[in-house]
């Protein structure tokens, strides 16, 4: 296939920014949109340009690293991560354009690649559990109920990318918080911290200047892993319980 890209380019989170034609050739339809990327950069250092940077690891739609607006879809036309998005979704001549993800909270710090350490922030100030240290203890000491069980893990498959503050419309991390909220708290081995989790957890993501939710609906559509929209109301009950018996 023979493409045109219209990229993303900025220099530093300084600069000014502008959407920079590129023409791709010899693209396959099996190769992943991060390996057309590839064969992009190759074709601009060969000319001695400098390549497109953006974000990868895993490229297994695990890690949450790749996160690219793609023709005003996070992550493209398919419910996937970037790196599992292959070109069989777009067809010969297309007009493909990439930008980052677009959020205060996220500023880019190079042309695709932005800077999330919003999220992580949130992480540290509330998911984690008090634990005892020492020998691992017996494994079934604690009992979880299989649906708590259940919630858990549907709420931790979160994989931190971004594409729910990307997509919402006011530019909310609610699901992101929710699910890292709610898969602990949902545990009996997160009880300790479930009041102060929940409160310190929101009041970083609004110190980080994500915008207010108002169940738009787009986060969870936009989700790769499916995380559901009544992750954030069942975080919302969470916090206003913890609100009223205060800290």
């Amino acid at each position: 296939m023979r493409l045109t890209l219209r990229v993303w380019r900025q220099k530093n989170a300084d600069a000014d920014g502008t959407m920079s034609t590129y023409e791709v050739d010899g693209i396959a339809k099996d190769m992943s949109f991060l390996e057309m990327l590839d064969t992009l950069n190759e074709s601009l250092i060969l000319s001695g340009e400098d390549p497109v940077a953006f974000d990868h690891d895993c490229r297994e739609g695990i890690c949450g690293a790749c996160s690219l607006v793609i023709n005003g879809e996070a992550h493209g036309p398919e419910r996937t991560t970037t790196c599992q998005l292959h070109m069989r979704a777009f067809s010969d001549g297309d007009t493909i354009d990439i930008e980052p993800w677009r959020a205060a909270a996220f500023p880019v710090v190079k042309d695709l690649v932005v800077d999330r350490g919003a999220f992580d922030r949130i992480i540290q100030s509330g998911g984690y559990i008090t634990a005892p240290t020492g020998a691992a203890p017996e494994a079934h000491a604690t009992a979880v109920p299989k649906p708590a069980a259940d919630a858990a893990f549907e709420h931790a498959e979160c994989i931190g990318c971004g594409a729910c503050v990307a997509a919402c419309p006011n530019g909310s991390a609610m699901l992101f918080t929710s699910a890292k909220v709610n898969h602990l708290n949902v545990l009996p081995q997160g009880a300790p911290e479930r009041e102060s989790r929940v409160l310190d957890m929101v009041e970083q993501m609004d110190a980080e200047g994500f915008g207010g939710c108002t169940l738009a609906g787009e986060c969870a559509t936009a989700c790769p892993k499916g995380i559901p929209l009544f992750s954030i109301t069942r975080m919302n009950r969470e916090f206003v319980r913890a609100a009223r018996k205060g800290r």
